[in-house]
């Protein structure tokens, strides 16, 4: 019996073609004749038209979730405005400035996106952590409704993405469930079509990993020729063709059919017949019915794909462009129809000139049967599915570690487990994870409390084996900590599936993930990906910079506080003490739950009310801790980036500003500069990227008229003399806070890290990188002229 839904679903498939089609031509870009080539879109969004309305109005419920394909975006923008979620100025607008984004976006778009697009591959592996996330959630009895299926769009090309695979092999460790991953299998890439039998490397290796695999190969057309005499022949030929030879004969067309199929098929009997009884234009419809373009099969195969929960791969066979002019021609990636082929597609679609962004125009059905069927699909039933999640309570000050010497990520593990002892809201929610480092960033302590989560109880063998162990690794649904291997792609994928649970769950969880801070820079893309998408969570990088010694240069890390400073979205934290990091952990937990106006701060110039996520740059390095009681205005300080440990006094001539583990040097170096040099000043400067932050803004205020605007920095340094030298010195790269000296014109030398590490001792590494005591006094004689001061001592 057919399926009653099938007229409605081949209009909106149809209508959203069209659509689509003419979002991309009517770009802004476009007519502005800047240069930006949109055809991807064009050609990539016709090859799963026919998926996202199967998709989106058929098989999807209210709880799913979708990360869109990054060229089919225009096709989920046509599907949203007949659903009424997408506005026509923003469509006309598209790729324009706040029109319609080119990539989906959560942030961006008012389309009601899941799942934000970044680089190729990012939003694949999303959906698969989100998945994991929503039975975190359920296992602690926090979700409601019924599970949501994780639904990612994805190019053939898009799966050489190596994050793809180092997500696979993670959601096989943690017993995946409730995830779709539907590859479009056009074969054609941006520079090649794709290489023969791929779709059998990924059928492999998804069964491999304990997916179930869908191939979509043939379409309810072919498969009724194929049931006709000569058609197992004709399906042979089809199964055999090159890539590159279909995608050519399906440019080419109906006549080209006919010729290669007669040629290679013909006398032989029923196979000629089978040709013969059709048109060209029938036989070009027959060869193009592809899984992927037949609605019949994608809903069936969707259908059935509900009655479980097993992770499920589509392979959907699709031609590049189908149903444009340019199907199947190997350069349709950048390709735009001409004015002549888009005036021949509007004859054929039955759009009437300046009727083009009509809903429901060209369309056999009546507007009102239509409207009610897509008023009654499942998809849209709740509306928009942006939840809220209340804040969880911080306390007013997180427990500050008494021990007189100790390190910041020592400090951190410790704050952590007083904060595991707790039995409250704010307790329950944090989630810890890490890249097989957990032991070696302190979170030792805290898995013993709080314990690892599985879904399943796996009890410590050691335990269990009563063999003497400083770690409790038992793993059961109430643990609150996700081990991960060795992949800090996959760690940064999952913080962006933690940090979003409060809007896709409803719940709201509190993430922290640990990892060695060098390598921030292998996950670095998926990082962005994450702050992209507003995800919100807490990094903690440890151990950084050259002060990890006996390392040697590829375990050491140098430009990490510039990513820090230049990434959107995250605030970036280098404590030197273990009282500042306990200040600036309590603001940071809150922070992460924020969600006011962006709209600056009177007093720091920043965003705070917009909330964000934090990023904390710690050592190993053991230091004599400061004894003192941090008031509310210290603190105060300290969250907005730097505090004076020495103040200076009116007629200061040098100032040594400082972050992180160097700041035994810079208080020695003070302490000896003192006796030289009037006035000696030392700031301690907690956040290079708050301070900037907040200076660039006031600047931005003022140049617009707000001319009493003041960055915390530019207060810090405006009683300083303009003689006043700066030295400025972090382990990293001296440009992190080298700008100090722009904000009041201070002339400025800043001592850093700019070259790879060695191995050797702390006082080896300093001396040989010029950020130890004596460095910074040479620097200081230099910056600020005058006798030679008594405790230089000159090296060669």
């Amino acid at each position: 019996m057919s399926d009653p839904r099938l007229p409605y679903l081949t209009a909106i498939q149809r209508k959203a073609l069209w659509l689509s089609t003419w979002t991309i031509h009517n770009a802004n870009h476009l007519r502005d004749g800047d240069g930006l080539k949109v055809g991807g879109h064009q050609a990539s969004s016709a090859s799963m038209c026919t998926i996202m309305t199967a998709l989106y109005c058929a098989a999807l419920r209210p709880e799913d979730r979708v990360a869109v394909k990054p060229h089919a975006s225009p096709v989920f923008h046509a599907l949203q405005y007949l659903f009424g979620n997408q506005t026509r100025e923003k469509l006309e607008n598209f790729r324009g400035f706040g029109g319609a984004q080119s990539y989906p976006s959560r942030t961006k778009d008012v389309d009601d996106v899941d799942f934000s697009t970044g680089s190729v591959g990012l939003g694949v592996a999303q959906t698969l952590f989100s998945s994991l996330v929503q039975d975190y959630v359920r296992a602690k009895g926090w979700g409601t409704g019924p599970e949501g299926r994780m639904v990612s769009l994805i190019g053939d090309a898009e799966m050489d993405e190596g994050n793809i695979f180092e997500a696979l092999l993670e959601g096989w460790k943690h017993g995946l469930r409730n995830t779709w991953w539907v590859v479009d299998y056009n074969r054609q890439s941006l520079d090649a079509v794709v290489r023969e039998g791929l779709w059998a490397k990924f059928e492999t290796m998804f069964r491999n990993f304990g997916w179930d695999v869908v191939v979509l190969r043939h379409g309810s057309l072919q498969e009724a020729a194929f049931a006709e005499p000569g058609g197992e022949k004709l399906k042979a030929w089809i199964e055999a063709c090159p890539n590159q030879l279909y995608s050519a004969l399906a440019f080419q067309g109906g006549k080209a059919w006919r010729k290669r199929l007669l040629d290679e098929l013909g006398d032989q009997g029923d196979v000629t017949r089978l040709i013969e009884t059709r048109s060209d234009d029938e036989l070009a419809e027959l060869m193009g019915n592809l899984g992927g373009h037949d609605l019949p099969s994608l809903v069936e195969a969707f259908e059935a794909a509900r009655e479980h929960d097993r992770p499920v791969c589509f392979i959907a066979y699709t031609i590049k462009g189908h149903g444009l002019p340019l199907a199947g021609h190997k350069d349709n990636h950048a390709g735009l129809m001409t004015p002549t082929q888009l005036g021949g597609f509007r004859k054929a679609m039955g759009i009437r000139e300046g009727h083009e962004w009509e809903p429901f125009e060209g369309l056999d059905i009546p507007e009102t049967e239509l409207r009610r069927f897509l008023d009654d699909v499942p998809f849209v039933q709740k509306g928009r599915r942006r939840y809220e999640a209340p804040v969880i309570p911080v306390p007013e000050k997180l427990a500050t570690p008494s021990q007189p010497t100790l390190s910041t990520q020592a400090g951190f593990g410790l704050i952590m487990h007083e904060i595991a002892k707790g039995d409250d809201d704010f307790a329950r929610r944090i989630v810890t994870t890490s890249p097989d480092v957990t032991v070696s960033t302190n979170l030792g302590a805290w898995v013993n409390r709080r314990g690892l989560f599985a879904k399943e109880v796996m009890v410590d063998t050691f335990k269990k084996e009563r063999i003497p162990s400083t770690y409790n690794w038992t793993f059961s649904p109430d643990g609150q900590h996700l081990e991960l291997g060795i992949a800090e792609a996959n760690l940064f994928i999952a913080l962006s599936a933690l940090g979003l649970s409060h809007a896709i769950n409803g719940e709201r969880l509190l993430p922290v993930g640990t990892l060695y801070d060098p390598f921030i820079e292998r996950g670095l893309d998926q990082l962005n990906y994450a702050c992209y998408q507003d995800a919100r969570f807490i990094v903690t990088a440890t151990p950084a910079g050259v002060t990890l010694a006996p390392e040697g240069g590829a375990h050491q890390s140098i430009k990490t506080p510039l990513i820090g400073m230049s990434q959107d979205g995250l605030s970036s934290f280098e404590p030197a003490f273990v009282d500042e990091l306990s200040v600036l952990m309590r603001f940071a937990f809150a922070h992460l739950q924020r969600s006011g106006k962006a709209e600056p701060d009177p007093v720091t110039q920043l965003p705070d009310a917009a909330g964000g996520s934090s990023y904390f740059r710690l050592s190993t390095r053991p230091l004599e801790q400061p004894r003192r009681t941090i008031d509310d205005d210290l603190a105060a300080d300290m969250v907005a980036g730097a505090y004076w440990m020495r103040k200076p006094g009116p007629n200061a001539e040098v100032v040594i500003a400082y972050t992180g583990a160097v700041a035994p040097e810079a208080i020695e170096a003070t302490g000896l500069i003192g006796g030289d040099r009037r006035d000696v000043g030392l700031l301690a400067i907690t956040s290079a990227d708050r301070l900037h932050a907040g200076w660039n803004a006031a600047q931005t205020a003022r140049e617009r008229g707000d001319y009493g605007a003041t960055a915390h920095i530019e207060r810090l340094l405006a009683p300083l003399p303009s003689h006043c030298g700066l030295v400025t010195v972090l382990d990293g790269h001296p440009a992190t806070l080298g700008w100090l000296g722009s904000v009041q014109g201070h002339r400025t030398r800043a001592l850093g890290v700019t070259r790879f590490g060695q191995t050797g001792t702390i006082a080896d590494l300093y001396r040989y990188f010029g950020i130890d005591t004596q460095g910074i006094v040479a620097a200081a004689q230099a910056i600020a002229p005058g006798r030679t001061l008594r405790h230089l001592r000159l090296t060669a």
